[in-house]
């Protein structure tokens, strides 16, 4: 058994929650702890009932909450090398960071994980493929394109959260942000688009492929229904459930099993 819920997912604050048979963890703590023990209940889940948590990158919208939560709680924090350099800085007097190499394979309480390196603008981002008795989960966020090894990492899951971060004529149109952050956002290490993101969901589909997770969205340079046309052009249909995760809701819950 395999169940993913977003609890949250946008630039102001991402996390996931992975259920197995032996395992509760989080996928990025990027909401103040309060919050994040507020979405935790919803899913009837506390604090005390996780095993890790497992970090991407070290930018704040998944990793903010960690200060806070290491000074009331003991859950290990699991992060590559480089990560985890620049995260004690602000996670002080912790113990438990587990580092793990990029691209090695590690288990937590029988649950596989393995990680890949992504195209960002952080010091060493990664991706996840979460396994758990012959089902897996992929997490695909923050990263400017899809390389061969993305590609490749990915091949074969059951469900895919991949962000879809922003409509381009929207983002071309936006008056709130500076050319150089568009650039910046557009960039081989900044986000997916909407239909970059189509274009790597096509690169990635089988018929095994059943669960599609749509991240990330701008608010100001996207829209549910612009992200779901666009991967709908690309897949004609052939995933069945295909939906987008936010910011302000928890997700309904996918259960592979």
């Amino acid at each position: 058994m395999l169940e993913i819920t977003i609890l949250a997912s946008g630039s102001t604050g991402n996390s996931a929650l992975i259920r197995t048979e032996t395992a509760n963890f989080l996928v990025d703590a990027g909401l103040s702890t309060k919050e994040l023990t507020l979405r935790l209940a919803s899913c009837g889940v506390t604090p005390d009932d996780l095993t890790a948590i497992l970090i991407t990158h070290e930018h704040g919208d998944h990793s903010r909450g960690l200060a806070q939560w290491a000074k009331r709680h003991a859950t290990p924090i699991y992060c590559n090398r480089q990560t985890a350099a620049i995260l004690r800085d602000k996670v002080v007097d912790f113990t438990g960071w587990k580092i793990f190499e990029t691209g090695a394979e590690f288990a937590i309480e029988g649950t596989t994980i393995r990680s890949f390196l992504v195209p960002h603008d952080a010091v060493e981002p990664v991706g996840f493929v979460i396994r758990a008795r012959q089902r897996s989960f992929g997490f695909l966020t923050d990263l400017g394109h899809a390389t061969t090894l993305v590609i490749e990492s990915l091949r074969g899951v059951e469900g895919l959260l991949i962000e879809a971060n922003y409509d381009d004529q929207l983002l071309q149109n936006d008056t709130k942000r500076p050319w150089a952050i568009k650039q910046r956002i557009q960039s081989r290490h900044g986000h997916l688009s909407n239909i970059s993101a189509a274009e790597t969901v096509a690169h990635l589909h089988h018929d095994g492929l059943g669960h599609l997770l749509l991240g990330h969205l701008s608010r100001d340079c996207n829209r549910e229904d612009l992200a779901l046309a666009a991967m709908q052009k690309f897949l004609e249909g052939s995933v069945t459930d295909i939906f987008c995760v936010t910011q302000d809701a928890v997700s309904r819950t996918i259960r592979l099993s």
